[in-house]
C-alpha cells in the first residue's frame, strides 16, 4: 500500500522526569500498518533505539491498538520504553483514557495512566534460567560475572550480575564482541551501593546485535531485573536505575508471571512525516 502524506510523528523521552533524559522513542499513529520495508525505513530515519507504530483495532476485541516496534536495524518482539512513549502520546492527545490494551508479538500488553502523570505497563515477567557464562563474555564486557541468566524468548537477553554498582557504571565493553553472546543483548546489573539515593539496583543494557550499542533505559529488561532482584532483596516493589549517560528510573512491581513497570514520559519533538 502507499502511505498518505503528513502523518504526525513524535519523539518522546520515556522513563524521564524532564526532556533530554530517559530513552527517546519515535511514535507514529497510523490507520493500518504499511509494508514492513516502509516501517523499517522510518525507524532507520528516526534513528532512536525504537520507534513504535500503532493503529486502532475494531471495538470488542482483546486489544484496542495493534503495536509493533522497530530499531534502526530490525523489528523486535518487546519494547518497554517505546510502549510507554506511545501510551503517553495516546493520553496527552486525548486519543485514549485510562487503560489501553495493545496487541503485540509478545501478547496483549496493557498501559494505565494515573492522576499524577505516571504510566504503568503490564508486561510478561521474563523467565530466568541460570546458565554458564559464555566463553569470552568477561573480556567482551570488561568485568567478571558473578552469575548469568537467560531471560527467555521475548527478550532474548543475558542478564549478567556484576560485583557492585561501581563496576556497572565503569563498563566500557567491546560491543562487536558482545553481539556474539546473546540473541538480543546483555543486561549488566548490581545491587545499589546506597538505596537511600532512591533506587535498589542499577543496570546498563547493551544491544549491538539489533543496532543499539547502549540503550539509555530498557523497559523490557526490567521484566527480568524485577524477578532477579525481588528474589534477592525480598520485596516485590523495587526501583531500578539504568545508569546510562542519559539515565532513567523504572519502578517495578512483581506480580508472578506479570511485571508492572511505572515511569513518566515527555514529548520533546512533534512534526509531520511527509514520506
Amino acid at each position: 500500500m502507499t502511505t498518505s502524506p503528513r502523518k504526525r510523528i513524535r519523539i518522546v523521552d520515556a522513563f524521564a522526569e524532564r526532556p533530554f533524559t530517559g530513552n527517546p522513542a519515535g511514535v507514529l499513529l497510523l490507520d493500518s500498518f504499511p509494508d514492513d520495508a516502509w516501517l523499517q525505513q522510518v525507524a532507520t530515519e528516526v534513528n532512536h533505539a525504537e520507534t513504535a507504530f500503532a493503529h486502532p483495532l475494531a471495538p470488542g476485541g482483546d486489544a484496542d491498538w495493534a503495536l509493533r516496534w522497530f530499531t534502526p536495524a530490525t523489528e523486535v518482539d518487546l519494547c518497554g520504553h517505546a510502549t510507554l512513549a506511545l501510551a503517553h502520546v495516546l493520553h496527552t492527545t486525548g486519543t485514549a483514557e485510562g487503560t489501553v490494551r495493545f496487541a503485540t508479538r509478545a501478547g496483549v500488553l496493557v498501559s494505565t495512566s494515573h492522576a499524577d502523570g505516571t504510566l504503568t505497563l503490564d508486561f510478561p515477567t521474563a523467565p530466568l534460567t541460570a546458565t554458564a557464562a559464555p566463553d569470552g563474555i568477561a573480556e567482551a564486557l570488561g568485568a567478571e560475572p558473578l552469575s548469568v541468566y537467560d531471560t527467555g524468548p521475548h527478550t532474548g537477553d543475558l542478564l549478567v550480575e556484576l560485583a557492585d554498582e561501581k563496576t556497572v557504571r565503569a563498563l566500557t565493553p567491546d560491543h562487536r564482541a558482545l553481539a556474539r553472546h546473546s540473541e538480543r543483548g546483555i543486561i549488566a546489573t548490581a545491587r545499589a551501593e546506597d538505596p537511600a539515593r532512591g533506587y535498589d539496583f542499577v543496570s546498563r543494557g547493551f544491544f549491538p546485535r539489533v543496532g543499539i550499542d547502549e540503550d539509555p533505559v530498557t523497559g523490557s529488561a526490567h521484566t527480568a531485573l524485577a524477578p532477579f532482584w525481588s528474589a534477592r532483596l525480598g520485596r516485590t516493589d523495587l526501583t531500578g536505575l539504568q545508569a546510562s549517560p542519559r539515565s532513567g528510573l523504572v519502578r517495578t512491581e512483581l506480580r508472578g508471571d506479570r511485571t508492572l513497570l511505572t515511569g513518566r514520559a515527555v514529548t520533546v519533538i512533534e512534526g509531520d512525516l511527509l514520506a
